[in-house]
């Protein structure tokens, strides 16, 4: 079994849906998680420190704290999910604007961590990232299972998602002469009090006829975070309970 015993490890987005679970993982496994969100306090404590991943300036106060605080950084895992309140229109109707906002939250975000965080590790010669993609930056949605409810698959989630896939294999090349790896995750869909309509959709096409859990998504991070997973890099971790095998 992998284990993270005494690692330190930073989750963006640590208080949202997968984040939550992530950080409890990694704290189940023994190490120490800092959630990085805007919802924790402005003092790095136990449960984490104020963090905007938009704000660079933000970003580097994180990061100045937790290494004042705990000496290293073993591990980050990108899965704040910032977006605009107008986040899911159909494609005919999203505003160019919009559409600009969300690759700037979302996925130059990521690059603003990763940016500041990759010279920490590198100058340590050891630590793992891991980016939250999705089986939407591998594959085309599905919109039949959206049919009959007021949901749809945003088209810059697919964009950024899909970015995002390849500049974790950019980031893997580019960091790997120092230790450090980068990996992704690309969970299916996951289940958080959806229509009904959708879930049994959705379920009918899976092949193991389900959604899947925040629980089932941090297990995975967590491998890829440990020393079990000292040899991969770049690689892309499909959890999605077969949707991109069919």
């Amino acid at each position: 079994m992998s284990t993270l015993e005494n690692k330190i490890i930073v989750v963006t987005g640590g208080s949202g849906l997968l984040g939550k679970a992530i950080v409890a993982k990694i704290r189940e496994q023994g190490g120490i998680a800092v959630n990085a969100d805007m919802s924790c306090s402005d003092t790095l404590h136990d449960d984490g420190i104020r963090t905007d991943v938009t704000n660079r300036e933000s970003i580097e106060q994180m990061l100045r704290s937790v290494i004042e605080g705990y000496g290293r950084l073993d591990g980050l895992v990108n899965s704040a999910y910032p977006r605009t309140k107008d986040w899911g229109n159909a494609f005919d109707k999203i505003d160019p604007a919009s559409w600009q906002r969300n690759v700037e939250m979302q996925l130059n975000s990521i690059f603003s961590v990763c940016q500041l965080t990759l010279p920490v590790m590198q100058r340590q010669q050891f630590g793992s990232i891991v980016n939250i993609a999705s089986i939407y930056g591998v594959v085309g949605p599905d919109f039949s299972v959206y049919e009959g409810t007021p949901m749809t698959m945003p088209a810059a989630y697919a964009a950024i998602k899909g970015g995002l896939i390849n500049f974790t294999r950019y980031l893997s090349s580019y960091a790997g002469h120092t230790n450090v790896r980068v990996n992704c995750v690309s969970p299916g869909g996951i289940f958080d009090g959806q229509p009904v309509r959708f879930v049994e959709q959705y379920s009918r096409k899976v092949p193991m006829k389900r959604m899947g859990t925040p629980v089932e998504i941090a297990g995975p991070v967590c491998f890829l975070l440990s020393d079990d997973a000292s040899y991969i890099t770049g690689h892309n971790l499909l959890v999605d309970g077969g949707w991109t095998a069919i």
